[in-house]
């Protein structure tokens, strides 16, 4: 893999808190080579190496980009909400921002054929087909569409399993990860000290929550 040039500032990640962890008492003793102090009750992590790590991931995440590698970014809590759907935009790649349902990727005919149903009732409800139902069923599709929306929303437009998937918490991702390492497909973890960074899947690591 072909090493580039990031601009990754260690002085805007210390601006951002990248190099805050969790509390000492919630902590993984495997990350402690990664810790370089505690204040307050806080661990403190490795800036450095954090930012050589990332370095590492974006010279993958490039390289596979000019593949043409599909990607897929998993970010389900609050906080990372909005920030996993823009970034999916940005990048024009496919997301999971609100609830990792059991076996999207692991039972994909299962996922397929959710979203061949989403497809289809987005059709019908731009055609109006759905206002010229009775209005208990419209009602009923309209519900329906508005869950589909909710969960698959950020991956109408995939059409097989991603090549690389991008877990913004190892920690409440944690599904989602085990069924790629089931699957064989590659991960890009963002981590925190009360992570495994041991994970056979996880092989980069950035503190910020």
């Amino acid at each position: 893999m072909t090493r580039r040039y990031w601009n990754i500032n260690l002085e805007e990640m210390l601006e951002a808190g990248v190099h805050f962890g969790h509390g000492t008492r919630k902590w993984n003793p495997k990350m402690a080579s990664y810790i370089s102090a505690k204040r307050k009750g806080i661990h403190i992590t490795n800036l450095t190496r954090t930012a050589r790590f990332l370095s590492e991931a974006c010279d993958l995440v490039f390289d596979a980009a000019s593949r043409g590698k599909q990607f897929l970014i998993v970010g389900t809590k609050n906080k990372a909400a909005d920030s996993v759907a823009w970034a999916a935009i940005k990048a024009r790649c496919h997301c999971v921002n609100k609830k990792w349902l059991g076996g999207m990727l692991t039972n994909w005919s299962t996922t397929e054929t959710r979203l061949h149903k989403f497809r289809d009732l987005r059709m019908e409800q731009k055609t109006g087909r759905l206002n010229r139902l009775p209005k208990r069923d419209a009602a009923m599709f309209k519900r329906q569409l508005s869950r589909l929306q909710t969960y698959l929303g950020g991956i109408k437009y995939m059409t097989g399993l991603p090549d690389i998937v991008i877990i913004i918490d190892q920690h409440e991702e944690y599904t989602a990860l085990r069924e790629c390492i089931t699957l064989g497909i590659p991960t890009i973890c963002l981590i925190d000290t009360n992570c495994d960074p041991g994970s056979r899947s996880c092989r980069y690591f950035d503190s910020r929550e």
